[in-house]
């Protein structure tokens, strides 16, 4: 019952995230606004998350995880609420960037709860169990939100969400076990420090590449300095925040993190493997429509083999992670996908079914290997009072990856052979990912039982 409470705590976010870009072109007849204000009502969600998932992790682990979810889950239920109920553009921009600060507590707390209710020895099949419903909301979602647009208009696709809220948290009330709170203080002045550098980073790589093309002529001069001015007060954050860090007395990120080879090793093939995969989800799209000719529809539908295979596979192989170890998967999922990539870049002039849908169904297949055990193997990595930073921080190291892997692809992409070359690019990333993993002092979970963090 705890499992199916994180479950349904994730999806919430999850079928938010793709089940909304279905229903922007009627927001935006309905409010009659531009398409800067209708790019704010995904970009504003989106920041919030990426800047605020790390202090949600901390968050988890001084209050408690059980009550940190539920109190997310309120939150993203009354922010959803707020967002249907709309009179304005900014009214709903300003309820979807409460909307990811929500989503920035329920997705850390949900994964560290799940890592404080199983034992090690089972968690992989239990996280497999998580990914592969949140891929299966994932993939449905763009069809529910199409539905429920047309049918009830795009406010419903926002009153998804109160009910699942309502359900979680009555579950987690009467099955959660009691909160092992940890007897620190939470570091506010390093949140604040941190929510703002992230927010910076992520809006500069945001605007990078797509962005780029909404400019007017006479102003990328301007927009550059503007990207350059942030960014740069982004990194000058970073190292503000490195130092509060080691004179604080009650640290955000404890040193500890930081000395933890096996958990900096987990999170930087993390930021490549994931941004290896944002590079191919950028990209593709554009060869569907622009060079094949789909229609958008169809162009979707081509991405559901992957979405399918990590959702019916990812159980299947987190038990299999249980049992042999998490390090042969760790290798094995990524160096799959940078074949799933390579055979895309290769096959471009080839069919459909040869050029996309093969590949996306070696991906999906490389990605359930992965997901289950490179979660469970990042929370194995710390004691149990660090498992809900160690969520937040992977879970904000995969979106600030998600971003830079957009921006690099939209740079790529202006040449004459983009395609190719960036799916290549993609491939090389994802094996330095695959090297990473292997390189890692990572926890056998076969045989760690219920042992303490490595």
């Amino acid at each position: 019952m705890v499992l199916t409470a994180c479950v349904l705590a994730s999806s919430m976010a999850f079928i938010d995230a793709t089940a909304l870009p279905v229903a922007l072109p009627r927001l935006r007849a309905d409010f009659g606004a531009d398409l800067a204000s209708v790019q704010w009502v995904l970009n504003g969600y989106m920041l919030a998350l990426a800047s605020l998932t790390l202090i949600g992790g901390a968050l988890a682990d001084v209050y408690g995880k059980a009550r940190m979810l539920a109190l997310g889950c309120v939150l993203f239920g009354l922010a959803s609420a707020s967002c249907a109920l709309a009179p304005s553009p900014a009214w709903l921009i300003a309820a979807r960037v409460v909307q990811g600060a929500a989503a920035a507590i329920v997705t850390p707390a949900s994964l560290a709860l799940i890592g404080a209710t199983y034992p090690r020895a089972e968690r992989n099949r239990a996280i497999g169990i998580w990914a592969a419903a949140s891929a299966l909301t994932t993939a449905g979602g763009p069809v529910l939100g199409g539905w429920l647009t047309e049918t009830f208009g795009w406010p419903s696709v926002f009153w998804i969400n109160p009910p699942i809220a309502v359900v979680t948290v009555g579950v987690l009330v009467v099955f959660a076990p009691k909160d092992g709170r940890i007897q620190r203080r939470f570091d506010v002045i390093g949140a604040a420090v941190l929510a703002s550098t992230l927010g910076a980073l992520a809006w500069a790589l945001s605007q990078i590449g797509p962005a780029e093309a909404q400019v007017a002529a006479d102003t990328p001069a301007q927009k550059g300095t503007v990207l350059a001015t942030v960014a740069a007060l982004g990194i000058v954050g970073l190292a503000v925040y490195a130092f509060w860090e080691r004179r604080s007395k009650h640290p955000m990120t404890p040193p500890r993190l930081a000395e933890n080879r096996a958990f900096l090793g987990l999170n930087v093939a993390t930021l490549m493997i994931y941004g290896a995969v944002s590079i191919m989800f950028f990209l593709l799209p554009f060869d569907l429509v622009d060079r094949r000719g789909l229609p958008a529809t169809d162009a979707g539908l081509a991405f559901l083999p992957f979405a399918l295979g990590v959702g019916l596979l990812s159980g299947v192989f987190g038990g299999v992670a249980d049992k042999i170890g998490a390090r042969v998967m760790l290798v094995a999922g990524p160096a799959g996908a940078a074949l799933a990539y390579v055979w895309m870049a290769l096959g471009q002039e080839e069919s459909l079914m040869l050029g996309v849908i093969g590949p996306m169904t070696l991906l999906g297949l490389s990605f359930a290997v992965l997901v289950a055990p490179l979660t469970a193997s990042v929370l194995s990595s710390v004691d149990q009072m660090d498992e809900g930073l160690a969520s937040g921080i992977n879970n904000a190291a995969s979106r600030i990856a998600q971003l830079a892997g957009v921006a690099l692809a939209a740079g790529v992409a202006s040449f004459e052979s983009g395609y190719e070359v960036g799916l290549l690019l993609a491939a090389v990333i994802s094996i330095g990912g695959a090297f990473t993993a292997a390189i890692t002092p990572t926890l056998d979970l076969a045989k760690a039982g219920d042992r303490g963090g490595a």
